[in-house]
């Protein structure tokens, strides 16, 4: 995950800080050269790191700090408050024209970057709000570049405006004019990468804005790309101006210093966080939230929105009524991990939990053993998933053959079952809500279904 290495090198800065009763002038100096060096290493902007370190240090030496009760935890939240500033303070939304009139908003950036997928992103993020959008190829120089986005948008279920390789500036007046005519009420404009800042094709850029009125301009740049992302928003901005960005691969291996460096540098806002090549994981950009799991703080309000958007409500339902009958079976078990996979890879959501992050960070957290219970289930017959405890030997020798395991992970998720099972039936009887969440699977060294 983005920022991994850095939460891992801020984290140990804090806890020395913690492990203090008392902080000196002195103490609060090594902990920023400490911070600084983190945020270099992630790739942050050396500018932006030198004002961060100043604002922070500026806070966090006064006597209502250094004569607290609790002065390390004061720093952290410092800290906190200062990466929210760095990244943008607030949530900036794009903004919609009112009524039927017709949003306009033109996607940029370099080959690579992940624009024309962004595109269709954005487009299903509007579908599932009720909105009409359409996606206007204008990228006629790459090869299959409008093949390509056909078939991104179709997964999204928008449709494509094109007209070949006619001019893009003509293509755009003409799919405004189409959006209008058949009430698209937004209109994403899905312009020529480039590898490199090219002058033609930064003046073609400026010819679009200048033939149809653009309500937002929103610039792509890959999370990977460092610092180089960060030249390319400002030169990007400077040119044609921008309204936001979105950042992408942020679930990838990456320092994440473009994240942190964009707003600061630019002035412009992310928008929008890619964490996924499927088509509905792109996120809203919340610098608070953010700054939590930089800061290995977690992040419960993102985790609430995916589980409040993935989860079946009228089977949670179903569930709950089946837990207080005490009758939760293999078929209530498989439909729960089903329901898991929607809300993103486990690994990444168990880490939004606050003081799990670091608990999971070196655990064999495999979504594909989510898959092997799966099969192991899908190996039972209808009967023995509403009643496991007919499953004897030759039902075990049965079932492990079916799905190509052994019979001890059979057993192994019959016994997990079974504790699953006793621990509802305990807080029924005791008639309060539950306390905590059942071990989740594919978590090995934590007690869930691990060895698969």
């Amino acid at each position: 995950m983005a920022f991994e290495s850095l939460t891992d090198k801020l984290q140990n800065v804090f806890k020395n800080l913690r492990s203090k009763g008392r902080l000196t002038e002195a103490d609060v100096k090594a902990a920023l050269k400490e911070v600084k060096m983190a945020l270099l290493e992630a790739d942050v902007n050396f500018k932006v790191v030198k004002q961060f370190v100043k604002s922070v240090e500026e806070r966090a030496i006064g006597s209502d700090v250094m004569n607290g009760l609790n002065p390390g935890q004061m720093v952290i939240k410092i800290v906190n408050e200062e990466m929210v500033n760095l990244m943008g303070s607030e949530t900036t939304e794009l903004t919609l024209q009112p009524g039927k009139a017709t949003t306009v908003i033109m996607m940029c950036g370099l080959q690579g970057a992940g624009k024309t997928t962004h595109c269709a992103k954005l487009a299903k993020m509007y579908i599932k709000q009720g909105h009409r959008p359409v996606i206007a190829a204008l990228d006629i120089y790459r090869p299959a570049a409008i093949e390509q986005l056909e078939i991104v948008a179709g997964q999204a279920g928008a449709p494509v405006f094109q007209l070949g390789k006619t001019d893009p500036a003509v293509i755009a007046k003409k799919a405004y004019n189409h959006a209008r005519d058949y009430g698209n009420d937004i209109l994403i404009l899905d312009t020529a990468g480039r590898l490199h800042i090219d002058e033609q094709l930064m003046a073609e850029l400026t010819e679009i804005k200048n033939t149809i009125d653009v309500t937002e301009t929103l610039l792509v740049i890959d999370a990977m790309a460092g610092q180089d992302a960060v030249n390319v928003a400002k030169q990007f901005n400077e040119t044609i101006g921008l309204d936001g960005v979105i950042v992408t691969k942020l679930d990838g291996d990456t320092r994440g210093g473009a994240a942190l460096s964009v707003k600061a540098v630019t002035g412009k806002p992310i928008m929008f966080a890619g964490v996924g090549e499927k088509l509905d994981q792109l996120d809203e950009f919340h610098p608070d939230r953010m700054a939590s799991r930089i800061l290995g703080m977690g992040d419960v309000m993102s985790l609430i929105e995916k589980a409040e958007s993935a989860l079946d409500e009228k089977k949670a339902e179903e569930l709950e009524k089946k837990l207080k009958q005490n009758k939760f079976d293999l078929n209530d078990l498989l439909s729960q991990f089903q329901e898991i996979k929607k809300m993103g890879p486990l690994k990444q959501v168990l880490g939004m939990i606050p003081g799990l992050g670091n608990q999971i960070k070196d655990a064999d957290v495999d979504d594909k053993q989510l898959i092997r219970v799966e099969s192991i289930i899908y190996s039972m017959t209808k009967k023995e998933r509403e009643k496991p405890e007919i499953i004897n030997a030759s039902r075990k020798k049965r079932i492990a053959a079916g799905c190509g395991m052994k019979v001890e992970d059979v057993n192994r998720l019959l016994k997990q079952y079974e504790q699953m099972k006793k621990m509802f039936k305990q807080m029924n009887s005791k008639g309060g809500r539950r306390r905590r969440m059942p071990n989740l699977p594919g978590m090995n060294n934590m007690g869930g279904f691990g060895g698969f």
